[in-house]
């Protein structure tokens, strides 16, 4: 029998070129190993070594006062330039936020040349200032 009409050619399927997806992937790949390193907060300071366990990570970001050896405080609120503060004025800072968002963690990092009282009496300031628990930063020994 004959057929009726022009013949259709069925075309085949189009194909997704993924190549360009992979390029970009990379691309990403690359700025995050990259911008990774330089997200680390707070002063450089020589933390002293001591065996411990990582906190439980939460939502909240940490927020990290820092003492250096020379027993000036920093504190790493949202890309503000490393400036040494007043301790009054940190716990100002650390109580406003705390009262926004009152799960969140405060970390200190102190130096190890920085002396025992000077962690101790900033840890109670900033526990004064609404923190609820006050944790301290160490490296794992070597």
């Amino acid at each position: 029998m004959a057929a009726f009409g022009p013949k259709i050619k069925k075309k085949p399927m189009a194909e997704i070129n993924v190549v360009p997806y992979i390029d970009v992937m990379l691309v990403l790949l690359v700025v995050f190993m990259v911008t990774a390193p330089m997200l680390m907060q707070g002063v450089q300071v020589d933390l002293p070594q001591a065996p411990s366990a990582p906190i439980d990570n939460k939502e909240d970001e940490p927020l990290i006062v820092s003492v250096n050896k020379s027993g000036q405080y920093y504190i790493e609120l949202g890309g503000e330039p490393k400036q040494s503060k007043p301790l009054e004025q940190i716990t100002a800072m650390v109580s406003k936020v705390l009262g926004e968002k009152p799960e969140t963690p405060v970390l200190v990092w102190g130096d190890r040349d920085v002396s025992y009282g000077v962690v101790v009496g900033l840890m109670t300031e900033l526990q004064n200032a609404g923190a609820p628990s006050v944790g301290l930063v160490t490296d794992p020994p070597k």
